[in-house]
């Protein structure tokens, strides 16, 4: 009797203890293991995302998803997703909380990336979101555009190659010969060339050899010219040239000093000629009218000599013959 009491103690402390381990073990898994601090964000796409997936703080599980609401916002549906996080957790007031998946195959988690602000979020706010980056779209995405740019580009581009190959055939056929032909030309003028400068380059040779000889000649008579006497000289000639730029600077000064002398002169000089020009432009009218007269009187007088030169010694006038004929 005794040993079944004690069967049924054993085998009921051993259910007991199970099933709080049992309890244990889903809390832990849950991520539930005492208070949290709720958050929340908006996403509008949330694949993946539902009660107890697991939020990471810099790949650290903090808590879990507790519900997804829709909501609607300006015409569109978004989705508010309402986490809890160990208590008194601090989150920087600039972090960012995204849908990830560590890999490929691994399961969706909400990653907390920490912000660098000091004055952390209060519990019960809004933390800011950033939307999932799925590879597999971005994969189909790629393969999309790479498919159009094949139908729209790639194709018509061959297609332009396989035209401009045929073209390029048409033409060696038809008009080969003569290109190859006018290469063939080409060639034998280079050939030729090539033979003229070969004959050439010797003369040319020989002519620049000549021309540095004749100029180390003309070096070596300069250098022979340029002895120190030469070199006196020529720095005789040049100090002369000083002392008579430095006596032609005194002419010059002394020239203005003159005609600063004589400014005075001259100055009456053009008011006395001035006077007198204007004295004759007054009476030219008058000098002109004598003139006229005078040159009237002498014609008139010459005439009359003409005619009858005894004028000059007194004579009468002679006889009009044409009067008595």
């Amino acid at each position: 009797m005794k040993n079944s009491k004690i069967n049924y103690l054993v085998v009921g402390v051993f259910v007991i203890g199970m099933l709080t381990a049992l309890v244990v073990s889903v809390a832990l898994l849950s991520g539930r293991t005492g208070p949290t601090d709720d958050y929340y964000a908006y996403y509008s796409n949330v694949t993946g995302v539902k009660f107890g997936t697991q939020v990471v703080y810099e790949g650290f599980p903090i808590g879990q998803v507790e519900k997804v609401t829709p909501q609607e916002k300006d015409g569109r549906m978004q989705f508010r997703v309402d986490f809890g996080i160990t208590e008194n957790w601090r989150l920087p007031g600039d972090s960012i909380v995204e849908i990830a998946a560590p890999g490929l195959l691994a399961a969706v988690t909400l990653s907390i990336q920490a912000g660098t602000s000091t004055t952390p979020l209060k519990p019960g706010t809004q933390v800011t979101s950033k939307e999932r980056s799925d590879v597999f779209a971005v994969v189909s995405s790629v393969a999309g555009q790479f498919g159009s740019l094949m139908d729209g580009n790639i194709k018509p581009l061959l297609e332009n190659v396989n035209k401009a190959v045929g073209t390029i055939n048409k033409v060696v056929e038809l008009e080969g010969l003569a290109l190859f032909a006018d290469a063939r030309k080409v060639t034998n003028d280079l050939s030729e060339l090539v033979g003229l400068m070969a004959r050439r380059v010797p003369k040319i040779a020989d002519n620049i050899e000549q021309f540095s000889s004749r100029l180390n000649v003309t070096a070596d008579q300069l250098q022979k010219l340029i002895t120190p006497k030469t070199r006196e000289k020529i720095e005789g000639v040049i100090a002369n040239l000083d002392r008579a730029t430095v006596s032609m600077a005194a002419l010059v000064n002394d020239l203005g000093g003159m005609a600063a002398g004589y400014d005075k002169d001259m100055g009456k000089t053009l008011s006395e000629t001035r006077y007198v020009v204007e004295s004759v432009s007054r009476h030219i009218d008058s000098i002109n009218q004598n003139m006229d007269g005078a040159a009237r009187n002498m014609y008139e007088f010459t005439r009359q000599i003409r005619q009858n030169p005894g004028l000059l010694l007194g004579g009468p006038a002679p006889e009009d013959k044409s009067k008595t004929q």
